[in-house]
């Protein structure tokens, strides 16, 4: 394919609230060349000035394309017309190269509110679909662009919210003038470019995934959009959870670190946040809440999430230190235990976890447990014991999932993971996510020199997720890196990502 190509554009004039619009909207398909990279639309109106439009990436096709969109609403005012007719070219820069969809050296010509204008040569292509569904979206409006030149009879969607398990089936309807489901106003179907516009509507209930594929009947052949044989899929954002031990109020520079924290949540939406060593002044064992280091956290976040804390022990003669657990969605159930022997405060071997049950939309209820246990010499193996025993209890048969999140103080390859791995009770997600082959070995199979696998792996914070889970991990990488928000703490963070099976 070319490095750009232009798929789509869309011209379309509206009045709303007596104020005349016009909107324009790109839609281009790109080499994924490099990770930093701009993609942008230069057009101009019937006034002749040049403008630059930036596009943002829509979705991925694979890993090697991915789908970009640019879209701007344009006023009219008594001093200002709108654009009118316009012209234009798309753009790519990555790497220092520029690469350009020109039309062959003679720019595209859109005419005002002229709809649907669509470049590629395919006959039945997808169009104005969205890369992810909104909370509690019930219903996806399916627009299709079909070539006249091939006399459709019927554009059917196949579509499926159990990845195929089982299938529907939804007539397009075909219609002169008809209701926009995106701008909520009635708009001619444009016709001008050679382009008929179907339109499906699609209840898919409360799914988080949502994948389809759309057949056109002709006279005498059937064709398909399948978006290039990967089917198109519309999905619900993935939970997104946060590891992170917080190092006792021992940084240099803390305050700015409390800060850095704050901003990456926010910054990458992290949905629950599982946090150790969380501290505050001891005050003759009375804390000081207002220094409680996951409530500094939680502060500074955009929107506060909800947060549980509990202590554990007397931690560097000054702090009361425990754990928490913050989560974007309402806590319903919560609960704090010691998973020690010892339940003294002046003890480091007392060791208390935190848990909390959260309803995530599309997945069900989930329990977290964050986690800071002891050395295997301090008491690790009793105290993971406690701590798949309580979670066990915990585990009904409305909950999809259940996460051991923290830092368990056993290395990867350990006497302590293995005995992780042999009671075959819950799986490391960071290895699922990030060495499959590695986690088949070790988990599956149960390779008898597994830990040869892991000799250079020194985690000691993990996600520990149920065998029964309903839910699989999708992503996993490091955080709190000189590459990205800097060193906060002795540990660096780690951030998975969860769906539905």
């Amino acid at each position: 394919m070319n490095e750009i190509q232009l798929l789509y554009a869309e011209n379309v004039i509206t009045r709303k609230k007596r104020i005349l619009q016009q909107e324009l909207s790109f839609f281009m398909r790109v080499e994924n060349l490099s990770h930093d990279k701009t993609v942008d639309v230069i057009w101009a109106g019937e006034d002749g000035e040049w403008r630059t439009l930036s596009a943002a990436w829509h979705s991925s096709l694979d890993q090697d394309k991915e789908y970009w969109r640019a879209q701007i609403t344009v006023n009219g005012t008594a001093d200002k017309s709108l654009p009118g007719n316009i012209q234009f070219a798309v753009r790519y820069q990555a790497k220092g190269v520029e690469y350009w969809d020109n039309n062959g050296g003679q720019n595209y010509f859109s005419q005002a509110d002229s709809g649907i204008n669509v470049v590629s040569t395919q006959p039945v292509l997808n169009i104005g679909f969205e890369s992810r569904l909104s909370d509690g979206q019930q219903y996806v409006p399916v627009t299709v662009s079909v070539n006249q030149s091939v006399h459709a009879k019927a554009v059917t969607i196949h579509w499926t919210t159990d990845n195929w398990e089982h299938t529907h089936l939804a007539s397009c309807q075909f219609k002169r003038n008809y209701w926009d489901e995106t701008r909520r106003s009635h708009a001619r179907n444009p016709n001008q470019y050679g382009a008929q516009i179907w339109h499906g509507l699609l209840n898919i209930d409360d799914a988080f995934r949502l994948q389809y594929t759309i057949s056109c009947e002709c006279s005498d052949q059937v064709l398909w959009d399948n978006n290039e044989g990967k089917n198109y899929s519309i999905s619900h954002l993935p939970l997104s959870v946060m590891i992170l031990n917080l190092h006792c109020y021992q940084e240099e520079n803390q305050d700015i670190k409390f800060s850095q924290i704050a901003k990456a949540i926010t910054d990458l939406e992290i949905d629950v946040v599982c946090l150790q060593e969380v501290a505050e002044l001891w005050n003759d064992g009375h804390g000081d809440w207002n220094t409680n280091s996951a409530k500094i956290i939680n502060d500074r976040l955009d929107s506060p999430y909800h947060l549980y804390t509990d202590w554990s022990h007397l931690g560097f003669d000054k702090y009361r230190e425990g754990v928490a657990i913050l989560s974007r969605f309402p806590i319903l159930k919560q609960e704090s235990k010691y998973v020690s022997n010892s339940h003294s405060a002046h003890s480091i071997d007392s060791r208390k976890v935190v848990m909390a049950q959260v309803h995530v939309p599309c997945m069900g209820l989930i329990n977290f447990f964050s986690a800071h246990l002891s050395w295997w010499d301090g008491g690790f193996p009793e105290q993971f014991k406690r701590l798949g025993k309580w979670a066990a209890s915990n585990q009904t048969g409305d909950v999809s999932g259940t996460l051991l999140c923290g830092d368990f103080n056993i290395a990867a390859g350990s006497e302590g993971y293995d005995l992780v791995v042999k009671s075959n009770e819950y799986d490391d997600q960071f290895l699922a996510a990030t060495s499959q082959g590695v986690f088949e070995k070790i988990f599956k199979v149960i390779d008898p020199h597994w830990q040869h696998y892991l000799a250079d792996d020194y985690r000691i914070d993990y996600i520990f997720m149920n065998k029964g889970s309903g839910l699989r991990v999708t992503s996993g990488k490091v955080l709190f890196t000189d590459e990205d928000y800097g060193r906060v703490s002795d540990h660096c963070g780690y951030v998975m990502t969860f769906e539905p099976k």
